[in-house]
């Protein structure tokens, strides 16, 4: 393999390779980004399930319909932002599949790259000692040519 195929190739292997560092830093943006929402959605279900518990003790005891209506409008505000807060986690769950996607596949490029530059170094090798094995094939009918076995003579 020309060294011009060899530079090319390991040019493509570090572009892919920072390909997939890039897409492993958008994955780990990504895990932060789904774990933040998973959590301000637990945490506003707690709170509501805590507020819940609280107006149920103070209904236990007298209140008033505009202190119920209060609580049911701010129990209803609650559940509304819950509901948003669960949407804004499953989209940034989609986008955290999506991330993983993406990774997996510029680590499949980066592993084919490297496989392609193992075989091309594999089959330069390969070339170089067949034309290696040539010469000295060459080497040694020309000297037998030549009148007989050159180790012949050395010993002799």
């Amino acid at each position: 393999m020309s060294s011009s195929n060899l530079q090319a190739l390991t040019v493509l292997l570090e572009r892919a390779e920072a390909e997939r560092d890039e897409a492993l830093r958008f994955l780990q943006d990504a895990e932060r980004r789904a774990q933040a929402a998973r959590l301000q959605h637990d945490q506003l279900s707690q709170y509501r399930s805590d507020y819940q518990s609280r107006w149920k003790q103070e209904f236990a005891q007298r209140t008033t319909i505009q202190i119920l209506g209060c609580y049911q409008n701010f129990g209803g505000r609650l559940d509304q932002a819950i509901g948003q807060q669960a949407g804004v986690a499953d989209f940034a769950d989609q986008r955290l599949d999506a991330a993983r996607r993406v990774l997996q596949e510029r680590e499949l490029r980066v592993a084919s790259v490297r496989k392609l530059i193992e075989r091309r170094r594999a089959e330069a090798l390969r070339t170089e000692m067949r034309q290696e094995q040539r010469a000295t094939d060459e080497q040694a009918a020309r000297a037998a040519a030549r009148g007989g076995n050159p180790l012949n003579r050395l010993v002799a």
